[in-house]
């Protein structure tokens, strides 16, 4: 997803849409054997979930949205041609079809995909939803007016990149063919083995032309999921679903639809949200969160609590906090003075400061730790737990500063336990031991963002994160590490600016592979590979840890999310 920084836009990730809130990473989560706990675990049709979250539901438009997975609360409204697969643990990093019967059928070089509708799709008024629905679904995300979604199609599908959305341009993409009700066939303009995990964007949502009412289709979409919207007020700040009649679980094996209505109330600061579900009192005791994380000083209370302590959700989600570095700023051009910062680093340190080890997993690798990102342990630059300051101060001696070094560090003031001030004084700390003066530059959010995701005004050092789009390397090293990616006049993430060849060239390679499997392991060691060259330096991933009500029942976390998925729960 990108950066959490960039938008709640990536991650806030399995945040309020998904969308990405903080991210998480790692193996499964600890409560996978966590369905139905607490009572009578039999699942149960019916009640109220209400969900407490901080921020707004807002944009509920499946063109505007940027998910992972379809997100969390839109994937109850729009069903897409794929979507994740609703299990706990690594089962649930894997793409199954939706809409679709299958996740695509490619041509021998991947850059034709072939999808089939399932019989009997119909939208919440009973009409029934054709491959013609999708298309002008992808084509009205193209709109300016509608802009705010995963930027992939403007980039893949042949002709799209001037394309200009469907009420400009009433042609649509020829690039997406409709040669029946059912049938959807996609043109791309290099092969893309991933294409089944894009699929899974809320942009692949079926949107009826004659029901289309532009930036007002937000207030009442039109439902293809289990639920239909009845309420939405201040752009999502409350909305209200109930059962779509004309859903089928004969059409939909992940989503299981058991509360009667959904009740999603935003705005709210986290510590009441956390206050309100360890009450657990009134509709509370039916109630979760999708983006709100309990706080260190939260889980030392909560983990003293028996019966609290079983109402905790613990998820990974796909998600680095780093040290980048711009090699072209002085001294960061020396291969050796970035290798003597990564030696320096003290991990232990950091990971207390991010909430400890219950909130956070100290990393090595750029990948997280997980199977389906390919992950392949590696630690090019071993500090162990505490910093290796003897190899730091040797490493400096040969790049010609055996008397110290003094850089700037920047972060964000914000209070995320990610860049923010906590993390950078204890990288500060760490590399004092090594020689090394850091002088701290705090900004504000904002400026934060506009600094370091600008060519021109990129600090040397700063610390930054990346969360997941997808649970694959793919969006997760391209981005950061292909040199076809830096942008020069705009939003850039490839903050190491680098333009290998072998990188690019691997990059390409991989993403021909539409056995995913084999691409992971690719993808792994594209990562040893890149580790190597010092350009960031891995701190952890962080976990996710949250309250659930004591009446909420049938909890599933995946590894794509790190989150309850609210397509699962039941309430009494």
């Amino acid at each position: 997803m990108r950066q959490p920084s960039v938008i709640a836009r990536r991650v806030a990730a399995a945040s309020v849409s998904l969308v990405v809130a903080a991210g998480a990473a790692a193996c499964g989560p600890e409560d996978s054997d966590a369905k139905g706990s607490g009572g009578d675990s039999t699942p149960h049709k019916g009640g109220t979930l209400t969900v407490l979250n901080s921020q707004p539901q807002s944009d509920f438009d499946p063109a505007r949205l940027y998910t992972s997975g379809g997100g969390n609360v839109p994937s109850l409204v729009f069903r897409t041609l794929t979507t994740r697969n609703r299990e706990n643990g690594a089962a649930g990093a894997k793409v199954v079809p939706d809409l679709a019967t299958d996740t695509g059928r490619p041509n021998k070089d991947a850059t034709v995909w072939t999808y089939t509708l399932k019989k009997g799709l119909t939208y919440e008024d009973g009409t029934p939803i054709t491959s013609g629905d999708i298309k002008y679904g992808i084509e009205r995300s193209f709109a300016p007016e509608l802009s705010g979604g995963a930027p992939y199609l403007r980039d893949w599908l042949v002709g799209a990149a001037d394309y200009q959305g469907p009420y400009k341009d009433k042609k649509g993409l020829s690039s997406i063919e409709t040669p029946d009700a059912r049938t959807i066939v996609f043109h791309l303009n290099k092969p893309e083995g991933e294409f089944p995990y894009l699929a899974t964007q809320t942009q692949f949502t079926p949107v009826p032309k004659g029901k289309d009412t532009g930036t007002k289709y937000e207030s009442h979409p039109v439902s293809s999921g289990p639920y239909k919207v009845v309420k939405n007020e201040n752009d999502g700040e409350h909305l209200v679903l109930e059962r779509n009649p004309h859903w089928s679980a004969a059409t939909d094996d992940q989503r299981k639809a058991y509360p009667a209505t959904i009740d999603v109330r935003s705005g709210l600061d986290s510590s009441v949200i956390n206050q309100r579900l360890s009450a657990s009192q009134g509709a509370d005791a039916a109630a979760v969160t999708t983006d709100t994380n309990l706080g260190p000083a939260e889980l030392a209370k909560v983990s003293g609590d028996k019966e609290l302590a079983a109402r905790v959700g613990t998820g990974h989600f796909g998600y680095t906090n780093y040290i980048a570095f711009n090699p072209t700023v002085k001294p960061f051009d020396d291969p050796k003075v970035r290798q003597a910062i990564a030696y320096a680093i003290d991990r232990s340190s950091v990971v207390n400061a991010a909430g400890g080890s219950a909130l956070a997993e100290a990393a090595t690798t750029f990948l997280p730790n997980q199977k389906s990102f390919g992950y392949t342990p590696s630690d090019p630059f071993p500090a162990g737990a505490s910093g290796n300051a003897a190899k730091a101060r040797e490493l400096l001696k040969q790049a010609g500063h055996g008397n110290g070094l003094t850089i700037t560090l920047t972060h964000s003031n914000s209070k995320d336990f990610e860049t923010s001030p906590e993390i950078a004084t204890a990288v500060q700390d760490a590399l004092k031991k090594a020689g090394i003066t850091v002088k701290l530059q705090g900004l504000e959010e904002n400026d934060y963002k506009d600094k370091i995701h600008s060519v021109k005004t990129e600090p040397g050092l700063f610390l930054a994160h990346w969360g997941a789009d997808w649970p694959s390397g793919g969006p997760f090293l391209a981005p950061i590490f292909d040199g076809r990616q830096i942008v020069k006049d705009g939003a850039n993430f490839n903050t190491g600016l680098l333009n290998d060849k072998s990188v690019n060239d691997e990059i390409d390679a991989i993403n021909k592979l539409t056995d995913l499997d084999a691409a992971a392991e690719r993808w792994g060691a594209l990562d040893r590979k890149i580790g190597e060259k010092a350009l960031v330096v891995p701190l952890f991933h962080p976990v996710y840890k949250r309250l659930y009500g004591k009446d909420v029942k049938n909890i599933v976390i995946s590894d794509w999310t790190g989150v309850l998925d609210i397509s699962q729960v039941s309430v009494k």
